[in-house]
């Protein structure tokens, strides 16, 4: 019986992921349905989980320390040979919560800013925006410090627009 669970959690999770085809979701936003919804134990999302990356179902990409989830190709397939064994309800669950939240979770992974600590012992920092799995633009610049490289991520949220729509303007003028 417990097989069969992990087996449901982990289409619900290919389910939500097959859904988000436009960006990635996070941890977080997986674990956050799965959980208010009473589904089950956050350490069966986690196996869950693990299992499907395990498996190559799903990739995952960290960035400043929050997970984005990804289906596959191979995780395509998988749902669409067991997707029956996901209840209506779910589905509409899921799709409700999609329409609800589709404004925050696109936001979130189309507007992505990290920064590493590089050989000279001062911080990269990689600020991006993409839409539809293509990258509109993406800045690397080298800052002395954590702070400094911790607010330029931060800020890049809200300023990204202005920042992207500013370098089309001054790049397009002709002097």
């Amino acid at each position: 019986m417990e097989n069969q669970n992990l087996m449901l959690y982990k289409l619900i999770i290919l389910y939500m992921l097959d859904r988000t085809d436009e960006y990635t979701i996070t941890n977080a936003q997986i674990t956050d349905f799965i959980l208010d919804r009473g589904y089950t134990s956050l350490f069966n999302i986690h196996e869950s989980i693990s299992e499907l990356i395990d498996k190559e179902f799903i990739s995952v990409t960290t960035i400043r320390n929050t997970q984005h989830y990804q289906i596959t190709n191979l995780g395509e397939e998988a749902l669409l040979y067991f997707e029956n064994r996901i209840s209506n309800t779910i589905k509409q669950e899921i799709r409700d919560y999609f329409k609800k939240e589709r404004i925050n979770l696109k936001n979130e992974s189309e507007i992505i800013a990290d920064y590493t600590l590089n050989e000279s012992n001062e911080y990269t920092v990689e600020c991006a925006i993409k839409e539809r799995r293509e990258t509109l633009i993406n800045i690397k610049m080298t800052v002395p410090t954590k702070d400094l490289a911790r607010s330029i991520c931060d800020n890049w949220r809200t300023r990204s627009t202005d920042v992207y729509q500013t370098l089309v303007n001054e790049l397009w003028t002709k002097n």
